[in-house]
């Protein structure tokens, strides 16, 4: 059965087994429209043809305007508790601790390279050994102030 919006004159193909005689309400899936749909107020239509503008005034009766004012506040109070889109923050505390751990990670990596090619450098770098081992015994304390502030 072909069935037409009364609001935007879209036309849908239904299975007439889904409405039952004394009619329900339907949406449109177009516009959103809710009406009262009774199969004895329609007449077959075809793909092509329209509804005349006066059979669409008829269709829709006093009880059945009724039905649909208290569909249509149903759904109002339906559409306030759907949840909204809201953007997702670029910038999170995970992403924060990420960006920690790789600038970390690279820092050290770097400190590896520089000590791994130290002689070589030394040449371009007079001062890298002496800053080398310096930034090594400063390690080197700093883990036993660590340790000392775990154990007391």
């Amino acid at each position: 059965m072909i069935i037409e919006c009364v609001n935007c004159g879209k036309k849908f193909d239904v299975n007439s087994d889904l409405i039952p005689d004394k009619g329900r309400t339907i949406q449109c899936g177009a516009c959103e429209h809710v009406w009262f749909f009774s199969k004895r107020d329609q007449k077959k239509l075809e793909i092509g043809e329209k509804i005349p503008s006066q059979s669409k005034k008829n269709i829709i009766e006093k009880k059945d305007k009724e039905k649909i004012a208290s569909t249509n506040k149903d759904l109002s109070h339906k559409k306030k508790a759907l949840v909204k889109y809201q953007a997702k923050k670029s910038f999170t505390f995970a992403n924060f601790l990420s960006y920690i751990i790789v600038a970390i990670i690279s820092f050290i990596s770097l400190i590896i390279i520089l000590d791994t090619f130290k002689g070589p450098l030394a040449n371009y770098l007079p001062n890298l050994e002496i800053f080398l081992y310096n930034f090594f015994e400063t390690i080197k304390d700093i883990k036993l102030f660590i340790m000392d502030l775990i154990n007391d």
